[in-house]
């Protein structure tokens, strides 16, 4: 009986190369998400971000529940423990969309345009904006107020002059009447810049609870 029941327990028991096989397969599956995983923290770091639209001020650009992807390596790489970027293609030029943490509260990213680049002189009267005493021809702006608040009252309407200092930019909202920007909280640094907007890859109408099929996969200009 005993050597019955030793031979049938032996031919249960797994034989040492599948226990070899199986493994190896879970090591190359642990191996597989390891990498996946590290891939991803370098592209969201280094490369391409997806953000989220939350608030109207870049309307009508930007629509509440947009996606987008934006470009982080586009002004240069930051480099870890230290405040110098690396590979730089180019600095922000006026016009561009950018995505940066809110000067007065870093835990938050905004999305606003340069109006002003370094050494600039930017001014508002009336709601019309003057870069280096020239009109600002911004075709995507627009304005839902129709009444002009005065200087002495808030600086939406007329601002300035303020020159923008080295490595800093002057940025607005699309939206002027809606948004929170420059006019209220001055410049934004070059090293708190995170990179530029270039594609919707989403969008989501919360109102109808459907998606804005016209605007996936539209480039921002």
């Amino acid at each position: 009986m005993e050597e019955h029941q030793d031979a049938s327990q032996a031919e249960l028991a797994p034989a040492p190369q599948e226990q070899i096989k199986k493994k190896g397969l879970l090591r190359e599956y642990a191996e597989s998400i390891i990498i996946a995983v590290l891939l991803a923290l370098v592209i969201r770091t280094y490369l391409v971000q997806a953000f989220k639209i939350p608030s109207g001020s870049m309307e009508d650009t930007l629509a509440i529940g947009d996606h987008l992807l934006v470009s982080k390596f586009i002004y240069g790489t930051k480099i870890p423990f230290l405040d110098k970027r690396a590979l730089t293609i180019r600095d922000p030029h006026q016009g561009d969309v950018i995505v940066f943490e809110y000067p007065e509260d870093p835990s938050k990213d905004f999305i606003k345009r340069v109006v002003g680049v370094p050494g600039d002189v930017v001014e508002g009267k009336n709601k019309k904006v003057y870069v280096n005493g020239k009109p600002y021809e911004n075709p995507h702006e627009i304005h839902k107020e129709k009444d002009i608040i005065p200087k002495e009252m808030n600086p939406r309407d007329t601002f300035g002059p303020v020159t923008v200092p080295t490595d800093s930019y002057f940025v607005m909202g699309d939206n002027r009447d809606r948004s929170y920007d420059s006019r209220f909280w001055k410049f934004v640094r070059r090293d708190q810049i995170k990179g530029l907007a270039f594609i919707k890859y989403w969008s989501w109408d919360r109102d109808k609870l459907m998606p804005r099929f016209g605007n996936i996969g539209r480039l921002i200009n």
